[in-house]
């Protein structure tokens, strides 16, 4: 059974920085994408960052030198270090993987995701 579990959120002033982690078992695929992905309240799903098998990251263009996506295979934890928060920024994050290292995917063809946790940056 996969099984993805967030963790870092929480709320942070304008300006500051959080490290959301995302726990991953159960994925033994050796070929992946894994990314993260946010909604706010009246908006779409974003995809905000996604690496994949071979160590290539993709971000959205709103997070890009701002957020860095990274991996350790080690302890197979999935990691999204955001910094210069905006409180545009605010929305529940969630980790998700796919089989194959393919990112270029709308997020509903990523087949494990999980529960989320909330980010707010307040102004």
């Amino acid at each position: 059974q996969v099984q993805l579990v967030e963790s870092g959120g929480g709320t942070v002033q304008d300006g500051g920085a959080l490290k959301l982690s995302c726990a991953i078992s159960g994925f033994t695929s050796s070929n992946y994408c894994m990314g993260w992905f946010r909604e706010a309240p009246g908006k779409e799903h974003e995809k905000v960052a996604t690496i994949n098998s071979d160590n290539i990251t993709n971000y959205a263009d709103s997070v890009k030198g701002r957020f860095i996506i990274h991996q350790d295979n080690t302890k197979k934890t999935l990691y999204l270090q955001m910094n210069m928060l905006k409180p545009e920024d605010t929305a529940i994050y969630w980790c998700a993987v796919k089989k194959g290292a393919i990112c270029y995917v709308p997020h509903g063809l990523f087949t494990y995701r999980g529960q989320g946790t909330q980010v707010t940056v307040s102004a």
